[in-house]
Formats: structure tokens, C-alpha cells, sequence
């Protein structure tokens, strides 16, 4: 690879495709299949202009290219293209367990790192073998097609075993990490009235003991209708409750429940900024076709590969994670904390695990970059071709340091998305140079732009990031909002007929882009999107605090940020009392990730004349902006509130 270039168009080139990459790559492989069909595209951009430009074409060769397992007739791709409503594939059934699960028998298929037991490698057999066991288990609980199982479970193999025997069955799988308390898994699971719960005992989080059987209480007692829970034996060596062992203790036939293209497959959730999580319930088909697609044709995955992406079971990255199954990659799973025994604890799983892919955090790499960290010095990292980075923005730095202290040749992905799609909207293909601080492209079949406050496309200057067409894995629709009045609010106001996502965006001419940060409420802590409304629905009521308001500020250089929590508190309150006690609250009551940097006292919380607390405007003071710049004054109940906000800007620097 030649060195690093100055770029007279843009930054830095970091890497450029190799003749290797030209013809051996996957995506390579696919131009050639669609040329021998009479389709020749110059270049990645000439193939992505096409790709949603015709977007019945291009989803049918995703489809015939990857030979979809599948019963009906696909010749009908998009039988309504509006937005939202789009309607993919009516004719066909198909299930997604099904494509997870085919391939060689005798391929490891889930490498598992844990810091609570032993390492475990499983052959697709064995996978093939545990899911048939959980699937007969589920249905003599009473599960069939429709209902929802649930899980309060770490990345480890059960987790993996229990989505792809709900799936099989044509039930719905969710899941939340036990990390998060129980409040936090009642708002999202109690939504969905789920038949199972599937639930870890506890866990071990570096040397720390995380007991949860009293948190697993509360959250049994909190679910409407929930029939029977089972629980997986993790910390304490048993249980005297129904377990994992006695659920999958029958073998059975495996077998796979051919659903319609958009029957609902998994419910993920948002991050609750007004109101509780929405619950966005993804079909079988649609994520089956987008997953075949980004992690083959953007991702590179396929057989004899083993992906790696540190990830809890609550974030969207494990469903991409457990998707590379669908392409015959393998998986690793890592439990625990990122820095035990020391800093580069996820490089030795890399060695270990012998992965060619991986997957973290910007927040993540910026810190090994700030602590000094050299892992290519210190580990064979000889495997790893592509290294995937998302969650929050990676500045040029970060990219400067993969190439220095990871490796010179493997390929930078750096790739924003969103959990409401399953997957990126930009990102990388290894057919277009990584430039320093730029995420490379658009994702195929993702018609992304950046507009004004008019709707009007803009091009070297920041807009709202939108997607201009359907995608196949857009939700389905929202759990509990029959009507879709959530659902079109939540995207399609502003900008009808488009789907805007919340994020600023910068386009080049180039077809690359640089995120810049939410533009809505949304707090971005270290890549995992959390809800304001869930730290006022805990800190409400709170008999000292009249009031709250919370934003968190990102870190130019690629850091977590800062997490600024200010509090109305009552005249003879304590202060110190108030800010420790609302600490350890957030903490036992949500995650450790809801702790705030900071806790400022104010006089009250500013409102606009709606009855909305002005949390973007107040963040857009915090970073530097003048109150007369952000909002207009007769707007706002007591204009004068924000004096103090000007103050704390000043302060926080």
C-alpha cells in the first residue's frame, strides 16, 4: 500500500485499493455477477446511483445474488414505494433463523470470551443442535408464531441460541442487557407482554460480582402476563427456578417457520427521548436482505471470516454482530469489562479469537489513542483485515491512530446508522479510499442527502441527514401505535415524504460525509444512545428536585463527552445530598452510563411557551452559542432562565 497522501479534494488518504481488492474482494465479485447480466458500472459511485435510482432492480439482485431461501414468487420487489408504508416482497415467505443456520456443519461459528466462565467455541452443528432444543423447549411453554420472548442477557451463546429459536418459530425476540436496572427493562420489555422471559442470575463485570436475582424479581413483577421464566445459571452455579438446561433438555427436529417478508422478527428499542422507548419491530425479510448486503458487499464478511464487535445484547450493534451468520461468518462474543485485566483486553480477544473483523466504538479507539496504546506492538494482529467503527463521530486523529498503532493495510469503516434501520446509512466500501476524519460513502440502497431548514439538498456545508427512499429493514411499524402516528412523527414531519434521522450531516461532491452530531435531544453517550425521558421519569418525584433538565455534549476530539444533568432543587434541599443521592439513583435504577459528569444547580428549568424543556438549546449554549442565537426569546417562558446556562458554558469551557 502507498504511503499516506495529501488529497487536493479533501483529507488525508490513508488507504487506497490494492489490485487485490479490485479482484478479490466481495463486493468485486458482485460487479462482475451483475456485468455477466449486463450491468457495468464504472466505480462504487456509478453502482450506488443505481442502487437507488431503481430500487426494484437493485433489491432484486441482492436477492437472486445471495439465493435467498424462500417459498412464493419474488418477481414483485416494491409493491408500494411511499414512506412511510412501503411494501417489499408481498409474495414471498421466508425466515431468518433459516439463512443464519446454513453452511457447513462442521464450521466454529461462535466464539464466546467471557469473564464470568471458560471460553466456548461452538460448530455450526452444535449451534444447529441448541437451537432445535430451545425451539421444542419455547413451544411446550406455549410459544407459536407471534408471541414474544424476551431476554435479560449478556453477549454470550445463549442469547445467540434464544433469538434464533424465537425466530425459528416465527415468535418475536427482544432483549435487554443485564447491566441495565430494572426500571430501565420494564419500560422496554412490559410493552411487548412477552409469553418468556429468558434471564441471567448475575454476572461478572472484570473482578466485580454483579448478583441480579432480586432485580430479576422486580422485572418478572413488572411484566403484564408473562407465563414462565427461565433462568440461565451464570453467576451462581444453580437455581432453583425453571433453567436454561431443563429448557433445552429434549432434542428436536429443526425446523423453521416460513413467514411473510414482513412478518415482525425482533423488536429493538429507542432511546426514549419523549416518552417511553418506542419499540421499532424489524421483519424477517427486511433484515435478512439488508444484512446480506452490508455485511457482505460494505462489511466484507463471508466464510472463513470471524467478525468481532464489542457490544452489549441492548445495543443494534449484536443484531448486526449475530447477523454475520448470515453470510457463513463467524462470530465472537466477548462478556465483561473492556479493560480488565488491563487496556487492551479487546486487541488480546482479536489475537485470540483470530478475527479479521472488528467492531467498536469511536469513543473507544480515541482512547486507546489518549492513553498511548500501541496494540500492533504488543499482538499478532496479523488477521485482522477491516476494523469497524461507529457509535459517535471519529475524528482525522483516530483514523491516523488505527493506521499507526493497529495496522497499515486493513481497512477503516468508519459508518454511522441508526438502530431503527438495523444497519448504516454511510460507511465504507472496499472499493473506495479512507480519508482521514470522512466516512468514505453512502451505503448501497440507501438514498442518503442533507438538507436545509427548506428541504432544499445541500453539499459542503452541514444539513439534516435524510433518506430519500424506502429501505427494506425501515421498521414495520411501532409496537402500540396502530394508527403509525408515532411512527410518521417520529421521522416524517418535518421533511414529509423523507425520513429524517436526528443527526447533522456534511456531504461532499465525492459522495463522502462527515457526521457532526445529533440535532435533536438525543444524548450520545460514549455510542450508546440513551433518552432524556428516562432520567426525568426516575428523577421525578424525587421530593427534593422540583425539576430537571438533562443534554450531553460531545467531544470534538472523539472522547464519551460530557453527560450534564441541572437540577430545580427545593429551597431548604441539601445540595450535596441531593446530587449524590440523584447519582447513585440513576445508577441503580437505570445503568451506570446514566451517572452524569456533572450536576449544576439552577433556579428553573427553561420551557418554551408549549410546555417543552428547550434541551437543544441549552446544549447549543453549552458548546459556545449565544441564547439571542438559538432561540428566540418570545418564545420562551422566562427568557431570563437561560442567563445561568450562559454562565455554565463559561465554566464547562
Amino acid at each position: 500500500m502507498p504511503a499516506p497522501t495529501a488529497n487536493s479534494d479533501g483529507g488525508e488518504v490513508l488507504w487506497t485499493p490494492t489490485a487485490e481488492n479490485t479482484e478479490t474482494s466481495r463486493l468485486a465479485a458482485y460487479l462482475r455477477w451483475l456485468a455477466d447480466r449486463g450491468r457495468h458500472f464504472a466505480d462504487y459511485q456509478a453502482l450506488w446511483e443505481w442502487s437507488v435510482d431503481d430500487l426494484a432492480g437493485f433489491w432484486r439482485s441482492i436477492w437472486d445474488y445471495f439465493d435467498l431461501l424462500a417459498d412464493g414468487d419474488p418477481t414483485v420487489v416494491l409493491a408500494e414505494e411511499s414512506m412511510p408504508g412501503a411494501r417489499w416482497f408481498p409474495d414471498v415467505t421466508l425466515n431468518y433463523a433459516e439463512h443464519a443456520l446454513a453452511g457447513p456443519a462442521d464450521d466454529v461459528v461462535v466464539l464466546a470470551f467471557s469473564q464470568t466462565r471458560p471460553r466456548i467455541e461452538m460448530t455450526r452443528a452444535q449451534l444447529r443442535d441448541q437451537v432445535a432444543a430451545a425451539a421444542t423447549g419455547l413451544r411446550e411453554l406455549g410459544v407459536g408464531r407471534g408471541d414474544r420472548v424476551v431476554g435479560y442477557l449478556p453477549n454470550i451463546p445463549e442469547a445467540v441460541v434464544a433469538m434464533l429459536a424465537t425466530t425459528s418459530i416465527g415468535a418475536i425476540w427482544a432483549c435487554c442487557a443485564p447491566e441495565l436496572g430494572p426500571r430501565s427493562v420494564i419500560e422496554r420489555l412490559a410493552q411487548l407482554e412477552p409469553t418468556v422471559l429468558i434471564a441471567v442470575d448475575g454476572y461478572r463485570y472484570g473482578t466485580k460480582a454483579v448478583d441480579r436475582v432480586a432485580d430479576l424479581a422486580v422485572i418478572e413483577a413488572g411484566i403484564p402476563g408473562l407465563r414462565h421464566t427461565v433462568v440461565v445459571p451464570y453467576l451462581h452455579e444453580q437455581s432453583n427456578r425453571a433453567t436454561w438446561s431443563q429448557l433445552c433438555a429434549e432434542p428436536g427436529p429443526l425446523t423453521f417457520e416460513r413467514v411473510p417478508f414482513d412478518c415482525p422478527l425482533w423488536v429493538l428499542f429507542s432511546s426514549g427521548t419523549t416518552g417511553l422507548p418506542k419499540a421499532m419491530t424489524h421483519s424477517h425479510g427486511g433484515i435478512v436482505l439488508e444484512q446480506l448486503k452490508s455485511s457482505a458487499l460494505q462489511s466484507e464478511l463471508g466464510p472463513g471470516d470471524r467478525s468481532f464487535i464489542f457490544c452489549t445484547t441492548s445495543w443494534v450493534m449484536w443484531n448486526i454482530l449475530v447477523s454475520g451468520l448470515l453470510v457463513g461468518s463467524a462470530i465472537v462474543l466477548m462478556d465483561g469489562d473492556p479493560h480488565h485485566p488491563d487496556r487492551d483486553e479487546l486487541w488480546h480477544i482479536v489475537e485470540q479469537s483470530g478475527a479479521t473483523a472488528f467492531g467498536c466504538g469511536a469513543a473507544y479507539l480515541m482512547g486507546c489513542r489518549r492513553t498511548g496504546q500501541q496494540p500492533n506492538k504488543r499482538y499478532d494482529l496479523s488477521t485482522l483485515r477491516g476494523l469497524l467503527s461507529t457509535g459517535s463521530p471519529l475524528p482525522a486523529a483516530g483514523f491516523r491512530w488505527v493506521y499507526e498503532a493497529v495496522s497499515p493495510t486493513l481497512y477503516l469503516n468508519s459508518g454511522s446508522g441508526g438502530t431503527d434501520v438495523c444497519t448504516g446509512f454511510v460507511g465504507g466500501a472496499w472499493l473506495v479510499p479512507v480519508r482521514a476524519g470522512e466516512i468514505a460513502c453512502r451505503c448501497l440502497g440507501v438514498h442518503a442527502r442533507a438538507l436545509d431548514e427548506h428541504g432544499d439538498e445541500v453539499v459542503g456545508v452541514p444539513g439534516e441527514l435524510v433518506i430519500s427512499a424506502p429501505m427494506p429493514s425501515m421498521p414495520v411499524f411501532f409496537w402500540h401505535d396502530d394508527d403509525g402516528t408515532a411512527y410518521r412523527a417520529a421521522y416524517f414531519e418535518q421533511y414529509p415524504g423523507q425520513w429524517r434521522h436526528g443527526d447533522w450531516a456534511t456531504f461532499n461532491d465525492r459522495g463522502g460525509c462527515v457526521i457532526t452530531g445529533r440535532s435533536d435531544g438525543t444524548l450520545n453517550r460514549g455510542g450508546v444512545r440513551l433518552g432524556s425521558s428516562e432520567f426525568y421519569r426516575v428523577i421525578d418525584g424525587q421530593p427534593a428536585i422540583r425539576d430537571s433538565l438533562v443534554v450531553h455534549l460531545e467531544d470534538g476530539d472523539g472522547g464519551p463527552g460530557r453527560l450534564v444533568l441541572f437540577l430545580a432543587v427545593a429551597d431548604d434541599a441539601d445540595v450535596a445530598a441531593v446530587t449524590t443521592g440523584v447519582r447513585a439513583l440513576l445508577r441503580r435504577e437505570l445503568s451506570p452510563r446514566h451517572v452524569p459528569d456533572d450536576v449544576f444547580v439552577v433556579p428553573e428549568v427553561p420551557y418554551n411557551l408549549t410546555g417543552k424543556k428547550l434541551e437543544v438549546p441549552v446544549k447549543k449554549i453549552l458548546l459556545g452559542a449565544p441564547a439571542t442565537a438559538v432561540v428566540s426569546a418570545s418564545s420562551i417562558r422566562d427568557p431570563a432562565v437561560l442567563d445561568i446556562f450562559e454562565q455554565y458554558a463559561r465554566q464547562l469551557g
